[in-house]
């Protein structure tokens, strides 16, 4: 190709799109194991009454799963390249809807998370690479903004989706079909109009070199560990905080599902005002991330936190469908404040050849908040055999957090 390679969103519109379409499937994806798998968990899939060790372990393990992927997959695509890494997350979600199709347990479940894991920490991973690579380096607000609208707005919709379809076809063959169409139209969208980026990645290294007389020399894995979680005191307050953020998306997955329930809503009001909360996190991102970009990140990020600590802990103070949705609303923008700033923090305190090694720690330790979170919301419930003090430990662990990203984060505009 002769074509001079330029960033922007503009100059690279096409390929953008492309790639938001990629996230989009990769959140419908994620998005139709929401509501219909926690919620229908005793009914469908043979988990006993009350087995709160047993329900939050598909999510413990996915968190696991995708964590670890997400560790290695900045540096896999530095030597393999993007594209091959979103076809091979591709093929490694086509057993998700056949092992939920045909589970005899719900240990089968716990398994179709396992692939789901590794399709979520590749192709998620791969996409917002991909799109940063392509984009200015005063547009990462922005991209990181419009790639979580995209992913999340997904998870929202599909989860809506998804509870129609399984009371009109049943919850097996409702996740059948969808996460069928859904693998395959991602799968061949990869193979056939996604380009590899890492000509970009190269050109913005290349740049960096010219303005900081740096050159940029590759971190190993190990290197880009140490620095992110024992070394760098900004990196690690946002790893922190992206693992305890992801306490709320576990709460909203395992057991604002099964509180709704047992509210008396049916699964599809249950799903309904869960999608509020998918759907304001994702559209919103499309404000907060570029207002990132114009006004800081820590005022967004610790804001963030501390709306979703309210948000959480209120939750179970109401009894109606309209506060429910409202709360959901103000936690899915909670979430729109702080997700996609906290990636492009991490983004500001990484240079350009050292990016996808740092972003992949920050995932880790943000994707593995699924399994912490879920481990000790699963432990909480047990011993006091309730749904409801969850939702009190994730508000009061998020104002925490919030609180350690204040004091660590200088208050200043994009580094």
């Amino acid at each position: 190709m002769h074509t001079p390679i330029e960033h922007g969103i503009k100059a690279n519109l096409s390929q953008i799109s492309q790639q938001l379409i990629q996230v989009f499937l990769v959140g419908l994806a994620l998005g139709m194991t929401r509501t219909v798998v926690p919620g229908l968990a005793e009914t469908e899939f043979g988990l006993a009454a009350q087995a709160f060790m047993s329900l939050v372990m598909f999510v413990l393990v996915f968190g696991l799963v995708k964590a670890t992927m997400n560790l290695v997959a900045g540096h896999l695509s530095e030597q393999y390249g993007r594209r091959r890494l979103l076809v091979m997350g591709w093929l490694l979600a086509l057993p998700v809807p056949f092992l939920i199709f045909y589970a005899q347990s719900w240990w089968w479940i716990v398994w179709a998370m396992v692939f789901l894991g590794l399709n979520q920490g590749l192709c998620w991973s791969m996409a917002l690479n991909s799109k940063l690579d392509l984009a200015k380096t005063n547009q990462k607000g922005l991209i990181n903004g419009l790639n979580e609208f995209s992913g999340y707005a997904a998870v929202g919709i599909a989860g809506w989706l998804t509870a129609y379809l399984a009371e009109v076809y049943g919850a097996r063959d409702a996740l059948l079909g969808f996460g069928l169409v859904v693998i395959l139209v991602g799968l061949l969208l990869a193979l056939w109009k996604v380009l590899d980026t890492r000509p970009w990645s190269n050109l913005h290294q290349q740049h960096h070199n010219d303005q900081h007389g740096d050159d940029g020399e590759k971190q190993t894995l190990v290197q880009a560990f140490k620095i992110g979680t024992f070394q760098h005191k900004q990196l690690i307050a946002l790893n922190q905080a992206g693992l305890v953020e992801k306490f709320i998306d576990a709460l909203v997955w395992i057991f604002m599902p099964v509180y709704l329930l047992s509210q008396t809503q049916t699964l599809v009001q249950a799903s309904g005002i869960i999608a509020v909360y998918g759907v304001v996190w994702g559209a919103s991102q499309l404000i907060t991330g570029t207002a990132s970009d114009r006004f800081g990140r820590r005022a967004l990020i610790v804001g963030g936190f501390w709306l979703c600590a309210l948000t959480s802990i209120t939750f179970v103070w109401v009894d109606s469908v309209a506060a429910w949705s409202v709360l959901a609303a103000f936690m899915g923008f909670g979430m729109a404040m702080l997700y996609p700033t906290l990636g492009a923090a991490v983004a500001d305190y990484s240079q350009p050849k050292q990016r996808a090694g740092l972003l992949g720690v920050y995932r880790f330790w943000r994707d593995f908040g699924y399994a912490v979170g879920a481990l000790l919301m699963g432990l909480l419930a047990f011993y006091t055999s309730s749904v409801v003090w969850p939702f009190y430990f994730v508000g009061g662990m998020m104002f925490l957090s919030g609180l350690w990203v204040y004091l660590a984060l200088q208050s200043r505009k994009t580094v």
